[in-house]
């Protein structure tokens, strides 16, 4: 079976659990406590099997992989079964294009290794740590909105009627954004697809409450 070594709340643990929900492939949980005794995410044990020190990491046999998004690619070209990318190939770019600018561009201003720097290195406070992560949700979450509401190719969802790569990254970022009071009422179009997103079964077992950590 599949070991997937994730955090409750991690952004890229919570979209890679979403594509193991979503395409209804079984999974052993292996939790890493990103605070406890400083991150286990930095102890040795870990390092040697993610040199990187980041979750997600999965294990497929002799296979190790670390990376949401390779991750989850990899999971859809093994179990092909409700595929996440689109046959068109200009669809295909399109929903990478969306999942790049939520995990890539977005994601990273806000992670842990970047807010431990802000209050330990540069002495944010807590005020000035959470206009941070408003300010970069709220610059991803822009053009993303833009693109969407736009689009002739958005749907109930990113990229028409069925879930895609695209919409995988939205309900981690908006968990963020709830949980750090950012104002939503700009992105209408991500927040409806958000919505449409959470009623299904697969991203409603993915969520942060849900987990064993």
């Amino acid at each position: 079976m599949l070991k997937l070594y994730s955090y409750w709340r991690s952004s890229a643990s919570y979209r890679t659990r979403i594509a193991l929900h979503h395409k209804n492939i079984p999974y052993e949980y292996v939790p890493v406590h990103l605070l406890k005794d400083g991150g286990e995410q930095h102890q040795p044990a870990y390092r040697e099997l993610n040199p990187q020190g980041y979750v997600p990491c999965l294990v497929d046999g002799e296979l190790v992989l670390n990376q949401s998004l390779a991750i989850i690619e990899y999971l859809d070209e093994k179990f092909p079964a409700t595929p996440l990318l689109p046959a068109d190939p200009g669809l295909r770019a399109k929903a990478r294009a969306m999942a790049y600018m939520l995990a890539c561009d977005t994601h990273p201003m806000n992670n842990l290794k970047v807010l431990g720097y802000l209050t330990g290195e540069l002495k944010v406070g807590d005020e000035t740590k959470s206009a941070w992560i408003r300010h970069w949700i709220s610059e991803g979450l822009r053009p993303l909105e833009q693109m969407l509401a736009s689009s002739p190719d958005t749907g109930r969802y990113c990229l028409g009627d069925t879930v895609s790569l695209a919409d995988i990254g939205i309900p981690p970022l908006i968990y963020s954004a709830e949980r750090f009071a950012c104002p939503l009422e700009a992105f209408p179009t991500v927040m409806r697809i958000h919505a449409a997103c959470l009623e299904l079964p697969g991203f409603q077992a993915a969520h942060p409450s849900q987990q064993p950590d």
